[in-house]
């Protein structure tokens, strides 16, 4: 009798497990989307402005590179690496055994009732060695590709975070007069700022080196110009306002 009930509860279970499984079958399966479903606000949009001060319209900025989450530690940690690899370690001192002076005993060892010195080229005397005195170090450090990639991210994200990016069009228009770039960036940032016009550091982001705004820019104090393959994030949050280009936006993707 145990054996029989024992094959009559195997054979339940083998009914109750297909049964949940056809039913389980019946049911629409669902699939996990392994990228996110594009949607009206994956881009951004900031105001454009000629070279006379007037608007021109709207310029959309990628999600992907203006709108994700700021990295305040990637961004303190890419600071130290360009701040340092820009300070240069380049003071020297001579010590005892670098400075020119007589080898000999500069008296002798007993009988003067002084300390017992030997060499003229001590640290203890004028003109003599400096004792632990700087001298010439590298210093350089590194930061990974992907991580000054992210690290530009973040700073252009947390410029748009302060509405602080403009557009600009027409800069191969730009005649090299520094007066005319003075005036055009006074009256963009006091639109932006709506205080005053005066000018407070700003970078101006091109598609490609262009002679005739490096030219008009160079004598503006807080003021810079480069193209899109030289900049990086300590460059994008030492300035206040950043002036990009539709061809630089394009060249960022």
């Amino acid at each position: 009798m145990p054996r029989v009930k024992k094959l009559k509860t195997i054979k339940q279970k083998t009914v109750i497990a297909s049964a949940a499984k056809q039913s389980s079958s019946d049911k629409p399966q669902t699939k996990i989307a392994t990228k996110p479903s594009a949607s009206r606000n994956d881009k951004f949009s900031v105001p454009v402005y000629s070279l006379a001060g007037r608007a021109a319209g709207t310029m959309a900025l990628p999600k992907e590179i203006f709108g994700v989450d700021v990295n305040k530690v990637l961004l303190s940690q890419a600071m130290r690496v360009y701040m340092t690899n820009q300070t240069g370690h380049f003071g020297s001192t001579k010590g005892r055994g670098e400075v020119r002076a007589s080898g000999a005993k500069i008296y002798k060892q007993k009988g003067t009732g002084r300390a017992r010195h030997g060499a003229i080229s001590a640290p203890i005397f004028v003109g003599g060695g400096i004792a632990f005195g700087p001298k010439i170090r590298k210093t350089r450090l590194d930061l990974p590709k992907k991580m000054k990639k992210a690290a530009l991210l973040s700073a252009l994200s947390s410029k748009m975070g302060e509405k602080e990016i403009l557009g600009v069009t027409g800069l191969e228009k730009a005649t090299g007069k520094t007066k005319e770039m003075v005036k055009l960036l006074g009256q963009l940032i006091k639109k932006k700022q709506e205080t005053s016009d005066k000018l407070v550091s700003a970078l101006i982001i091109t598609e490609n080196k262009q002679e005739n705004m490096v030219r008009a820019v160079r004598n503006i104090p807080k003021v810079d110009i480069l193209p899109v393959n030289q900049i990086n994030a300590y460059e994008i949050l030492k300035h206040k306002f950043i002036f990009l280009t539709k061809g630089t936006v394009e060249k960022l993707k």
